[in-house]
């Protein structure tokens, strides 16, 4: 298979479960997950009529930004580190993985050098594993408000990376979990908040996620292949 069928193969899978969720196949965008490949898959990717790509590895990110050459969008889904969001500033569309307030501050910081705003999401660790980043579920609107008052930074939704478990069916309450928060965030009306994007969903389990709300699924090994 290559990346064009992979690629015509997964567009038809997210069209499908947006029928079955009664939903716009255009209200679901397809983040193909770039970390580790070259810049010469991508631009394959890019061939083929993909244009938005995520990435997690910033100084990584930074050198191959630069060598491709096609009009692409970048998100940044990987967990940051405050001093490598240098890396980022100016490049990225969408940061996904905002989980705690001072790495919202560095992102201000950077994008203010620049007079630039960057959208981003706020991550959350529903299941509250201690090998994966995000805020809790309790301390969501304090941090909502906190980074809406930073002016290079607007928020426009949420992300979630729940626990990789074989069969897509048990994730999906993590999934509807995600899509309940931001539905009650909404109704805080938090001056500065949005909650248009739900980052969830992955080669395995993105079905699930687009029948529960999804409006972005980060797809890589299906498209790419393995990572190596």
């Amino acid at each position: 298979m290559t990346i064009q069928n992979n690629l015509q193969h997964i567009r038809g899978r997210i069209d499908a479960a947006c029928l079955r969720a009664g939903r716009d196949p255009d209200t679901v965008r397809l983040v193909a997950v770039s970390k580790t490949k070259p810049a010469a898959m991508i631009e394959m990717a890019a061939a083929a009529g993909q244009r938005l790509f995520g990435e997690s590895y910033a100084q990584e990110f930074a050198a191959k930004a630069d060598e491709v050459q096609p009009p692409v969008e970048w998100h940044f889904i990987g967990g940051l580190q405050t001093n490598k969001v240098k890396y980022l500033a100016g490049k990225v569309n969408l940061i996904h993985s905002v989980d705690r307030l001072p790495l919202a501050e560095e992102i201000n910081r950077q994008w203010a050098k620049i007079d630039q705003v960057v959208d981003v999401l706020i991550q959350l660790n529903l299941a509250e594993e201690e090998t994966k980043s995000g805020t809790g579920e309790a301390d969501l609107e304090k941090l909502l408000r906190r980074v809406a008052e930073l002016p290079h930074l607007r928020i426009r939704g949420l992300m979630a990376l729940p626990p990789c478990l074989a069969d897509p069916e048990e994730v999906r309450p993590f999934f509807r979990r995600l899509r309940q928060l931001a539905d009650m965030m909404t109704k805080r009306n938090i001056p500065g908040v949005e909650m248009a994007e739900l980052s969830m969903g992955m080669s395995h389990d993105f079905e699930v996620a687009i029948e529960e709300g999804a409006t972005l699924v980060r797809v890589g090994s299906a498209i790419f292949g393995e990572r190596y």
